[in-house]
């Protein structure tokens, strides 16, 4: 009888991703779905289901060879029910009991974790982390998370909210209001947003001219990717801009790191495709700011499986906890 395969689901607030992986973590087959979330998200572990039966009939696997399925959904989850404490994004305002109604649809048998520690278990398993056990993965997308890994295994916390490295206070009097409420937090400067929110209030304060400058007034907008693109060509407020962020996520890795004292560090999400425009200033930043002996153990570097990452470690689920 040939191995038994992996379903892994990365669930996002528009689109889905599934793939079915060997137990080496190989991806056989991938694909995605849109996310469904109208009538507060009850379509969403129902299309799941249909979409991975259709898959199956067309490739011509038995659902019997399959050994269970892992995702990795947005929001605090409840290891040990499978619950989502709140997923806004996905109209679920309430503990949502995602794990029963997977395995309902499915007939398989599921793990729920959340889609950052997911994220962080894929790098570990097949990516970046190149199977270090004591890791931490940061994502920089439009927001900013994070996935904590300590001896091999995710660190959930009491409450399933370990990691939550975008709340982390970076400026800790004042700094711009978070959607978590609070202000200040690293997410509103080391995102996507927070980058565009940075570069547009040096704009409006300088009248120099230069590249960055000139797409905003041809456009009236600017993309993180502008910033970077303007950064490499060594205009002034662009190398600003990412002088900014390098200082605060810098010194948020190195308290980190100062706590749990990782082998990897691991930068992914979208803005992470920046390079060493952007890795190079938040290393200088990190050994300035760390514990010596952690500073010249810990290793930093950019993820290499993209958004392959999620369905990876949502595969890893289930070969180590099912």
């Amino acid at each position: 009888m040939s191995e038994k395969w992996l379903v892994g689901v990365d669930l996002g607030g528009t689109t889905t991703k599934l793939a079915f992986l060997n137990p080496y973590g190989e991806i056989l087959h991938k694909w995605e779905i849109p996310t469904d979330i109208s009538d507060a998200g009850k379509n969403i572990t129902v299309n799941i289901a249909k979409s991975i039966d259709h898959k199956l009939e067309a490739i011509g696997r038995p659902k019997s060879e399959i050994a269970g399925i892992g995702m990795g959904a947005p929001g605090p989850v409840n290891l040990a029910t499978g619950d989502i404490y709140e997923a806004v994004n996905l109209g679920w305002r309430e503990p949502y009991p995602l794990k029963d109604l997977l395995e309902v649809e499915t007939s398989l048998p599921a793990v729920i974790d959340n889609d950052a520690n997911c994220a962080a278990l894929g790098e570990m398993w097949k990516g970046a982390g190149n199977g270090a056990k004591d890791l931490v993965c940061v994502t920089l997308g439009t927001g900013v998370g994070g996935g904590v890994i300590a001896n091999g295994d995710i660190v959930h916390g009491i409450s399933g909210a370990a990691g939550e490295i975008g709340h982390i206070t970076s400026l800790p009097v004042g700094g711009t209001p978070c959607n978590c409420g609070k202000t200040g937090c690293l997410e509103t400067i080391a995102s996507a947003t927070g980058i565009v929110r940075i570069a547009v209030e040096m704009l409006e304060e300088n009248v120099d001219e230069g590249e960055l400058s000139t797409v905003y007034k041809e456009k009236g907008l600017v993309t993180a990717k502008d910033v970077f693109d303007a950064a490499r060509r060594e205009d002034r407020i662009a190398r600003k801009v990412i002088e900014t962020v390098s200082l605060h996520l810098g010194i948020a890795l190195a308290n980190i790191a100062n706590t749990l004292n990782p082998e990897k560090i691991v930068l992914g999400g979208g803005v992470s495709k920046a390079g060493d425009i952007l890795l190079e200033p938040v290393k200088e930043q990190f050994l300035r700011n760390s514990f010596p002996r952690v500073a010249h153990s810990t290793d930093i570097s950019i993820a290499t499986l993209g958004n392959d990452a999620g369905v990876i470690g949502a595969a890893w689920l289930v070969k180590n906890k099912i």
